[in-house]
């Protein structure tokens, strides 16, 4: 059987251990021979990888390790980069959430203002990472689920159109989890789903089990008591904060917009905007929140465990939830036809929608990459809020290749979480003075 060879990329992430971690999970699904990792931050990176390469070295000592700032080691001789990069780390993360705030406007990772000002620095970022895959491994595959993937998507779509990368998003898996728990399934693998929309933009229309039973209605009986808040809500994993538990319960107010279908938990952001600035802490948010808790909880571990020079009795966790990344691959490596959620060329998946735009909907993975499944005609209210949000997608990126500040204006002025064209100005002067490292000079 053969045994792949990966390369991190986002090395020095937070999340990078609990994938490493799963991976080990994994090995009789997904065979590894050589795990890199690779991050332009060597310190940053040092830490997780210091401790990764012990954790390898007890549990899987057979795997080459490698972790390095040089694209050329770590892009040569591999079959699946593994992205999931943060350009600008938590630090600028907490500038999107709090200069849209001072307007009275909600800052978030993906949607809105704080979502297009990390899209303009992801761009180059994710760009990067596939010319070095294409320059050094052209027939590897790059599972990408970079943040803001709906953004990035686009821009790998428009700029890099015969790039092998696939754009996946756990948020819908976790969702999925939950629904399967609300109504006593062991795991979202007992469902098959129909879905559609854009990244962190999406509807369930139709859920059923393995037989073909509809599970739509005992699971739509448990939104519209507690959205997507499971009653026994205890568990301590990185989704469950305090921020996660108001987001899964707000997804009751969420679906009743709409009670024939089940909602993505972001659609809070555009429907109930201004709850969100309410329920917003100014000085302390969601960045920070990660800061405080996850970022110093990995870091301390990882340091600790490079100190003792053992990881067997490590507090790092197993990111199960990332399993996801481990089906993706497999259905590339062995054609399994997976059934999976990605974001995919529209291209007639959805009848009545933009042919261009990047869609999020079921697709069949085989050796070739994805086939989206056709979901046919979407109604008027989806349609018209998908289309004003692919058009903010389409212009960041426009704006990102031509250096235009009238297109990233026209797309701020778009969005539906920014009230009006003036503030949206206000806040790409304030964006852009804050990105000046990251973002390309606009005109």
């Amino acid at each position: 059987m053969k045994k792949f060879s990966i390369v991190i990329a986002g090395g020095g992430s937070t999340f990078t251990p609990g994938i490493v971690l799963m991976l080990l999970d994994n090995l009789d699904k997904f065979p590894i021979r050589q795990i890199k990792f690779y991050d332009n931050l060597a310190e940053r990176q040092k830490h997780i990888a210091d401790a990764c390469e012990i954790l390898l070295k007890e549990r899987a000592p057979e795997i080459k390790f490698v972790a390095t700032t040089d694209p050329e080691t770590a892009f040569t001789d591999v079959d699946f980069v593994m992205a999931h990069i943060r350009v600008g780390l938590y630090a600028m993360r907490e500038k999107d959430e709090k200069i849209p705030l001072k307007y009275g406007v909600i800052g978030q990772e993906t949607c809105g203002p704080g979502g297009i000002a990390y899209g303009m620095r992801s761009i180059g970022g994710v760009l990067e990472l596939v010319d070095y895959m294409e320059k050094y491994s052209p027939d590897a595959w790059m599972l990408n689920y970079s943040n803001p993937a709906a953004i990035v998507a686009e821009a790998t779509r428009k700029l890099r159109p015969n790039s092998k990368i696939i754009n996946i998003c756990d948020m819908p898996v976790g969702i999925e989890e939950r629904m399967a728990r609300a109504i006593g399934l062991k795991s979202r693998k007992d469902m098959v789903v129909r879905y559609f929309g854009l990244n962190h933009f999406g509807w369930w229309t139709d859920i059923r089990d393995k037989e073909g039973n509809d599970l739509m209605p005992q699971i739509k009986e448990h939104v519209a008591k507690y959205g997507y808040s499971l009653p026994e809500e205890v568990e301590a994993s990185q989704h469950t904060d305090a921020s996660w538990m108001h987001t899964f319960a707000k997804a009751r107010e969420v679906y009743e917009v709409d009670p024939s279908t089940l909602p993505n938990t972001y659609l809070k952001y555009y429907f109930y905007s201004q709850d969100e600035v309410a329920h917003a802490n100014p000085n302390f948010t969601r960045a920070n929140e990660v800061m405080a808790g996850r970022e110093k909880h990995v870091f301390g571990e990882c340091d600790r465990i490079a100190a003792c020079g053992t990881a067997k009795d490590t507090t790092l966790e197993v990111d199960e939830h990332a399993s996801y990344i481990v089906d993706l691959a497999r259905a590339i490596a062995y054609n399994t036809h997976e059934r999976m959620l990605l974001i995919v060329p529209n291209n007639g998946a959805i009848a009545n929608f933009d042919e261009t735009a990047m869609v999020e909907v079921p697709c069949i993975v085989g050796s070739n990459g994805p086939e989206p499944l056709t979901q046919g005609n979407i109604p008027r209210f989806q349609k018209g809020l998908m289309e004003q949000q692919v058009a903010v997608e389409k212009l960041v990126v426009e704006a990102w290749e031509e250096g235009s500040y009238q297109k990233l204006w026209q797309a701020l002025t778009l969005s539906k979480i920014v009230p009006n064209a003036r503030v949206a100005k206000q806040l790409l002067d304030d964006l852009i003075e804050a990105n000046k490292e990251f973002w390309p000079e606009l005109k």
